[in-house]
């Protein structure tokens, strides 16, 4: 088969990957645009949607672009599109978001003016604002400021990644031989450590605010007071570099102090996006493109007025709480009362935490009890993200200073949180806890833990395992599953994953786990393929997905197999999707939805018929060729029939959405999912089906 014929069937087969994230992106912005979502929740949004982006050119534009440098085309990797094109479509798609997304930022400055809520620019300010903006100003902004003479410099200065700058114009006048040209330019840096949003005194019941940036370049000329100018005016602009990390070889170096390099290292990585005012002058714009080396491979994007929208994530909320979602405090999980002993009523029944409807404070309180009792000899956990303030890691390190053997997994190349997981890996190892750095060519991203208590002579075995990351804070909007359990086999079987942390060359074998890189793909291989064959028998038969991302084509081609044999297949997803559902001679069988709304859907769920005795999984991997063959994962199987149960009632709850799911088709064109059955959006519904329990 000719390459033209090979790219064309992947075309017709797959979804490009990086453009299905985009998609997922759009829906964020969805959200922002949703009139019935709360006013502060849209500009929240926004933010969460300009942090995406972010990411998303820092990793995955920025591998794009390598393999354009290597000189590849990549299409059979990047799903029938060459890596140049790629890169062309992915500018056009975020210049179209962009725009949008300041249209849909205006839509809701202009709501929030009728809540009395006013976001103003330097040109909007009173006398008394302007008095308080420039004490303010003294007090608080100048001493963080940093400002360059770029006309001094015989290099130009690398800017920060993600660092917002405001390029500043002066026109000189013709009396001030200060500098030996009459057009001169100036960067000010935007500091990180102050509030983005500066609240202003309220007056006859308006609140307002002002932007930093404005705020800076209301103070202009305070800035450069010992320079005469005709003219001055500051454009933001943004930078955002490559973030792979680069780990060097030195050997004489601990892997921890490689990581903490490299993090160093990642804020001068190449550029992979440039964003600038679209209002600049053309002679500033030329200057700094010029200056900093920005490429045609680069993407340069016109934007508006402010960039770093992210911070719009943490916009102060002014006391409004009726600006924003209803706060539901987290529920404790029916029968397993957080008082007294967990261990003790695990030891009779397993247990399924849903957060954040469920309170996470019983994986602490687990931790913590491990920690205390004299009769609990080691404790084994895996950790990918911590918290900035870690119950967590505080737990464990009491339990190293309790006796007890303490051996935590953890990650260090957890992307974008290297910074934290290495600091308190630093603490733990100066108290006394085991740490494990990582596998030579695999990342750890398992989640699950094993507690080894002494009972009447023996050894016995309490876990949990997880769909999400261990950590207070991401549990309070990510949507997981968490497992308590007493089973032999299950801890049996962790303490296997253990081992082969230590001892990386030998590869055990499990009976009841599916652990990746060795057995997870061939064993949900062979669960799609019995599914095949019980429904040529006439057996019960169909695939039940929850997960985040879809993309490894090996794994979408069997499902597209299953459905030619007519497996009903569900998949609720919520990011990244490359298999087309509902395509006429490949997967008419296929149904699949995403969910954007309050909480981030971060479970991974895998239910099987299989001829009518079904098999449930909850699992850290999603469907992804990283997380099936390079890292460490685990899939557990849930034999405690109550708990399935509720899986697949949380499962129809969440497939039976008609106002945050999202159909997914082939046209990628987010639209909602409307009948005329009663109005139900999941994340309330479940909370409500939580609630129900406890009475």
């Amino acid at each position: 088969m000719n390459q033209n014929k090979s790219t064309k069937k992947l075309h017709d087969r797959f979804i490009n990957r990086d453009l299905s994230w985009l998609q997922f992106n759009a829906r964020v912005l969805q959200e922002a645009e949703d009139p019935k979502v709360p006013l502060l929740e849209r500009l929240r949004f926004l933010g969460i949607f300009s942090n995406n982006l972010d990411e998303f050119f820092k990793v995955r534009y920025a591998t794009i672009k390598h393999i354009v440098e290597a000189g590849k085309g990549g299409r059979s990797e990047l799903g029938g599109i060459s890596a140049t094109e790629l890169l062309e479509e992915i500018t056009q798609i975020v210049i179209e978001q962009q725009n949008h997304s300041l249209k849909i930022l205006r839509e809701i400055e202009l709501e929030l003016e009728k809540e009395d809520i006013h976001i103003i620019n330097e040109t909007e300010i009173t006398p008394s604002q302007s008095k308080f903006i420039s004490e303010y100003y003294m007090r608080v902004v100048s001493p963080a400021l940093v400002t360059i003479m770029l006309s001094e410099l015989e290099e130009f200065p690398s800017l920060k990644d993600s660092a917002a700058y405001l390029a500043v114009r002066l026109v000189m006048q013709d009396e001030d031989t200060t500098f030996p040209s009459k057009i001169n330019y100036a960067l000010i840096e935007i500091p990180r450590g102050i509030d983005r949003f500066v609240v202003l005194p309220e007056e006859n019941g308006q609140k307002y605010i002002i932007i930093l940036d404005d705020l800076i370049r209301h103070c202009l000329g305070n800035i450069f007071s010992i320079f005469y100018y005709e003219s001055i005016s500051a454009h933001m602009i943004k930078i955002t570099r490559d973030a792979e990390l680069d780990i060097d070889s030195d050997l004489s170096r601990s892997f921890l102090e490689k990581i903490s390099k490299s993090v160093a290292k990642r804020s001068s990585g190449d550029p992979v996006r440039f964003v600038y005012d679209s209002t600049i002058d053309k002679d500033t714009l030329d200057y700094l493109l010029d200056k900093m080396g920005i490429d045609v491979m680069d993407s340069i994007i016109p934007g508006g007025r402010y960039h770093n929208r992210r911070d719009y994530m943490s916009f102060p909320s002014l006391g409004r709480t009726d600006l924003l979602y209803e706060v539901n405090e987290p529920l404790p999980i029916a029968g397993l009362n957080i008082q007294g002993s967990l261990l003790d009523k695990i030891a009779k029944k397993d247990y399924l935490l849903y957060a954040p409807y469920h309170t996470f404070r019983y994986v602490v309180k687990f931790l913590r009890e491990a920690a205390l009792d004299p009769k609990v000899q080691s404790i084994k956990i895996t950790i990918y993200r911590l918290a900035e303030v870690s119950h967590i890691a505080s737990a464990l390190i009491n339990a190293a200073k309790n006796g007890k053997d303490v051996t935590v997994q953890i990650e260090l190349r957890a992307r974008f949180d290297e910074a934290a997981n290495i600091t308190y890996a630093e603490q733990m190892q100066e108290e006394g806890v085991k740490l494990i750095f990582g596998i030579k060519g695999l990342k750890v991203h398992c989640k699950a833990c094993v507690v080894e208590r002494l009972e009447e002579g023996k050894l016995k075995r309490f876990s949990f395992i997880s769909t999400g990351n261990f950590n207070e804070s991401t549990a309070r909007i990510y949507t997981d599953y968490t497992l308590f359990t007493a089973s032999e086999k299950i801890g049996k079987e962790i303490n296997k994953v253990f081992s082969f942390f230590e001892v990386n060359y030998q590869i055990k074998k499990y009976r009841h786990l599916i652990v990746s890189p060795h057995y997870t793909r061939n064993a949900f291989y062979h669960l799609i393929d019995t599914e095949i064959e019980n429904h040529k028998k006439g057996l019960p038969s169909g695939i039940k997905l929850k997960l985040n991302s879809l993309s490894d084509f090996n794994m979408i081609d069997r499902l597209y197999k299953a459905s030619q044999a007519g497996v009903k297949i569900q998949i609720i997803v919520r990011g990244i999707c490359c298999l087309i559902p509902g395509k006429k001679g490949l997967s008419e069988n296929i149904e699949a939805i995403s969910i954007v709304d309050k909480f981030l859907e971060h479970p991974r769920l895998y239910i099987f018929k299989n001829g009518g005795k079904p098999k449930y999984y909850i699992s850290s991997a999603d469907f992804m060729t990283r997380n099936l063959d390079t890292r460490v994962e685990i899939s557990c199987p849930i034999y405690d029939t109550d708990i399935q149960e509720e899986l697949l009632e949380t499962f129809e709850i969440c497939w039976n959405d008609n106002v945050k799911a999202r159909v997914i088709t082939e046209k990628q064109n987010n639209v909602y999912r409307r009948n005329k059955k009663d109005k139900l959006r999941s994340q309330i519904e479940l909370y409500n089906y939580y609630l129900k329990k406890l009475s």
